[in-house]
């Protein structure tokens, strides 16, 4: 089975976790996609969706599911996005496609985060994936050399030979080399950085479900 059948049979099984006539909180990336396209088939149960990013919240309008704005809801029945990594106990390292703060904002606001990902994202260990970590431009040195200061290496994310600009208007640095033992607090000593918008680790945030995509069928484990 590819790795695109393994994002669509995740995303497929999402709706199992779906609760009907509430907004729900959407996710951003290729296996979120997935599952966007599987909520347009159910589009008619749910009132709608608060989105994590500009391209989550054009791809659900195309499909006709009304996209709400989260300062106008107090809470979200469930929040599904996919993750760069998870590990034995629900935490994750999220940010590949950019969007980890407004990714963060949304699970905060959800009773349950239910994170769909293929076999390859399931490590013992948070670390093997670059860490991205949202920063406002003018701190990003300095923040880097803090990073250095740990045993890693942070490399600013370009595009086209220019830095990255999220859809909050920072940048984003990529930290190679950690090996992240404690995810609670190491979330916690880096957003007290200056200048750190949001770190990519969310364990504040865990999952409380992870769909895990494998070659013999969806695997379901919680937290």
């Amino acid at each position: 089975m590819t790795q695109d059948e393994l994002k669509t049979l995740v995303g497929q099984a999402a709706l199992q976790h779906v609760p009907e006539g509430e907004i729900i909180g959407v996710g951003t990336g290729s296996t979120v996609n997935k599952f966007i396209e599987a909520l347009a088939t159910i589009k008619d149960s749910i009132r709608g969706a608060v989105s994590s990013s500009v391209a989550s919240t054009e791809r659900l309008q195309a499909l006709g599911i009304e996209v709400f704005d989260a300062n106008s809801v107090d809470s979200l029945g469930v929040y599904v996005d996919g993750a760069d990594e998870i590990d034995d106990r629900g935490y994750m390292v999220k940010g590949g496609g950019a969007a980890l703060t407004r990714e963060k904002i949304v699970a905060a606001l959800a009773k349950r985060f239910v994170c769909i990902v293929d076999e390859s994202k399931c490590v013992s260990q948070l670390g093997r994936f670059p860490l991205p970590v949202e920063v406002i431009p003018m701190a990003a040195s300095r923040i880097s050399h803090q990073f250095d200061a740990m045993g890693a290496h942070a490399v600013l994310r370009e595009v086209d030979g220019q830095p990255l600009v999220t859809d909050n208007g920072q940048h984003i640095l990529d930290v190679h080399g950690l090996q992240i033992q404690d995810p609670l607090a190491f979330e916690q000593q880096v957003n007290q950085w200056p200048g750190v918008v949001t770190v990519g680790v969310f364990a504040l945030q865990r999952a409380h479900v992870a769909l895990i995509g494998t070659a013999s069928g969806v695997k379901t484990k919680t937290y």
